[in-house]
């Protein structure tokens, strides 16, 4: 199994960027997909996350409103499409998928970085 995040980069307070999360070697329609960010000197946090399907989505209260999770099962790929960003989204984002038998996420990938100027 391979899991790749990109689409990180720097961008100005209120500018945009989409992330992109691409799975090979399993079967992505049976996983969910969460994105998690750490923060330097920070834990890692919850940001979005989406099931199986595609039908429900949940976000951390920092984030909704301004970000959007969604997966496509044909090309086995998941994004964050980030708006409206602020210097306290800098962090290095990842993305993770969980089967749908699972209590918790079974595979992660390497992480994005995400840097937002003042």
């Amino acid at each position: 199994v391979q899991l790749q995040a990109f689409g990180g980069g720097l961008v100005q307070t209120g500018g945009s960027l989409r992330l992109s999360c691409a799975a090979s070697g399993l079967t992505f329609s049976n996983y969910a997909v969460g994105w998690f960010r750490q923060a330097p000197g920070k834990g890692r946090e919850f940001v979005a996350a989406i099931i199986w399907s595609g039908l429900r989505t949940s976000y951390a209260d920092s984030v909704k409103g301004r970000f959007t999770i969604s997966k496509n099962n044909a090309n086995n790929t998941a994004y964050l499409q980030m708006n409206s960003l602020k210097p306290e989204d800098t962090a290095l984002y990842y993305c993770a998928l969980k089967a749908r038998t699972s209590g918790d996420y079974d595979y992660w990938g390497q992480g994005t970085e995400v840097t937002v100027s003042s």
